[in-house]
């Protein structure tokens, strides 16, 4: 049962209302947004939801059990409350969200009606549609420890203990020159061998996508020059002088843990386990050292 303040609950009975809906959105990085499908701004909470943006929900569907129930949402790219740069820079992700219903004549009188997370967008000219997931979403993550020949940890976390900051693990550069959308000719990484940051996560410091992180497809050097390819284009385009830093990429194998970084002993995965070769073995009868039979592999 949801809480309704008795004075909304008195106009609810009352059969004339003045109800919109408001949408609190709370991205990652701690920028908070507010929408409303109504006519006018709508204060809530000491929040501005704004109106004329053509915010306004579609019909959410329900299920039993934990399965995920979702809704969507659907209004127009405006650079003043919801651009799509910042759609396309990734930073609206997994935003958490809230729908409230709201007394437009008194904002204090609203109540929460659901909360989710932002699942994937859909862009359109000037307009999107963005999917709507329940909190029973979050049972779909994957959680625990997996059995696997590689690490499972991230270089640098908690568990693998590598120290990113070590300059022999991080450098510094500036695009020399553009080889395509997502490949560029960098100074200032000379002092590295090649694959060094292959795998590696670059985040810029200047240009206009400062702030923004992406992963490293490839390292390598190219009659004379240092390359780098992404994995990804930027959401805006990259010009020669935009400044970046790269730390050292990680295959999660353990010769490389041990060679590149010497940290097998942080090593979170299981080599030795084994592989789908073992699985389709057979015995081979009169095979040596195994009295009449063993597994051919």
């Amino acid at each position: 049962m949801r809480p309704i303040p008795s004075a909304l609950q008195a106009k609810l009975d009352s059969g004339v209302t003045t109800l919109c809906h408001c949408w609190r959105i709370a991205r990652r990085d701690g920028v908070v947004l507010g929408f409303t499908d109504h006519d006018e701004d709508v204060l809530l909470d000491g929040l501005t939801c704004r109106a004329g943006t053509g915010f306004a929900g579609a019909e959410a569907t329900g299920r039993l059990g934990l399965s995920v129930a979702g809704s969507e949402v659907f209004g127009a790219l405006n650079d003043e409350a919801l651009s799509e740069a910042d759609l396309a820079a990734g930073r609206y992700d997994a935003a958490a969200i809230e729908l409230h219903l709201v007394d437009w004549s008194e904002p204090s009188l609203h109540v929460l009606l659901a909360s989710c997370v932002l699942g994937e967008v859909r862009r359109e000219g000037a307009a999107f549609t963005a999917e709507l997931r329940s909190l029973a979403d979050r049972l779909n993550e994957e959680s625990g420890r997996r059995y696997t020949a590689r690490c499972t940890a991230d270089l640098g976390d908690a568990r693998c203990t590598v120290d990113l900051t070590d300059p022999a693990l991080r450098g510094e550069g500036v695009i020399a020159a553009l080889r395509g959308t997502s490949s560029f000719a960098a100074s200032g990484l000379a002092g590295f061998a090649d694959d060094w940051f292959s795998a590696g996560r670059l985040v810029w410091t200047s240009g206009a996508n400062t702030g923004l992180a992406v992963e490293v497809k490839r390292h390598r050097a190219d009659g004379g020059e240092v390359i780098l390819d992404l994995w990804q284009a930027m959401p805006q385009p990259l010009a020669a002088g935009d400044a970046f830093t790269v730390t050292a990429g990680c295959d999660k194998r353990l010769a490389t843990c041990g060679a590149k970084f010497a940290n097998v002993v942080n090593f979170r995965g299981f080599p030795h386990i084994p592989g789908n070769d073992f699985v389709a073995s057979y015995a081979v009868a009169g095979a040596p050292g195994n009295d009449g039979g063993s597994l051919n592999r």
